[in-house]
Formats: structure tokens, C-alpha cells, sequence
């Protein structure tokens, strides 16, 4: 049975960085749940699909939350924090996946990381991989702190 590990990101300004930063989870869609930090291996039987979460009021207030994230928060005025996440999936199914994080000061600074990470990672693996994915997303501060990120949702689970 295969599952998806919903891809989705957020941008957020406010009067610090932890408030520019919850701002993000909740254009994120993921703010109300407790954030657990996973290495960046795609289970098998997992595919990242990119879409917006809209899990800021499902049931559930506080719940663990398992993901891959990348965040960038920017406190000076005219400077942007660019985030992303990249993924490969094995060409055999019966084998999981690669995601990597990076951030930057521009997305032409923060694709290039991603496309060498992948490949790197990818050459001392046995697996033969798909195509390089992406999500990369960006915001610049202009009196606020800023907060850009991306988040790879594994899954839900009830304390």
C-alpha cells in the first residue's frame, strides 16, 4: 500500500524569529502539532507528493508530528532566507527514497545544493533513482523577522 509523505511550505513574518517561524508553520498548514526532526530517508512504500497541509485545525491539538524540514529565518532588513527540500525515489519500488535540505540567501543558491547533495548521495548507493524533485520557497524581510520553510510530513501520531 503506498502512502505519501505530503510535501508543503510556509512563509511568516513576525516580531521575533520564533514568531516569524510559527507564522511559517501556519501558512504551512502544520502549526498546532509537536515537530519531530527525521533523517532524510524516504520509507519504502512512501512517494512525496507536493501539497499544501491544511492540518492547522484537525483534530488532534498538539499531536507528534514526524518530518524532514528546512528553515531559514532572516532578521536583516533587505536580505531573503530561500529554503528547500529535494528528493529522489528508487526506480524499484520495493526500495525507499533521499531527501536533503538546504537554505540559502536565493534560490539559484539553494537548487545547485540540492541537485549535488542528491547526486552525491545517490553514487555511493546500490539504488538507481528517479529524477531530482524539489520544493523551494523564499521570503525577503523588510522590517520584520522573516521565516521560509519547507516541511516533508511523514505522518500524525496521537500522544
Amino acid at each position: 500500500m503506498e502512502k505519501n509523505i505530503i510535501v508543503t511550505d510556509g512563509v511568516g513574518k513576525g516580531t521575533t524569529e520564533l514568531a516569524a517561524f510559527d507564522a511559517a508553520l501556519f501558512d504551512a498548514g502544520i502549526a498546532n502539532h509537536n515537530l519531530i526532526h527525521l533523517s532524510s530517508i524516504v520509507p519504502v512504500g512512501f512517494t512525496p507528493v507536493v501539497k499544501k497541509a491544511d492540518l492547522n485545525y484537525a483534530d488532534g491539538f498538539g499531536d507528534k508530528m514526524y518530518v524532514v524540514m528546512a528553515q531559514k529565518r532572516e532578521t536583516r532588513k533587505d536580505h531573503q532566507a530561500w529554503v528547500g527540500l529535494g528528493w529522489v525515489v528508487a526506480e524499484d519500488t520495493s526500495k525507499g527514497g533521499l531527501f536533503v535540505e538546504h537554505c540559502g540567501e536565493n534560490e539559484e543558491e539553494v537548487l545547485p545544493l540540492i541537485n549535488k547533495s542528491l547526486t552525491s548521495m545517490a553514487a555511493y548507493r546500490r539504488e538507481s533513482y528517479g529524477p531530482i524533485q524539489h520544493k523551494i520557497v523564499g521570503i525577503v524581510c523588510e522590517e520584520e523577522p522573516v521565516c521560509a520553510l519547507v516541511v516533508a510530513v511523514y505522518a500524525i501520531e496521537r500522544w
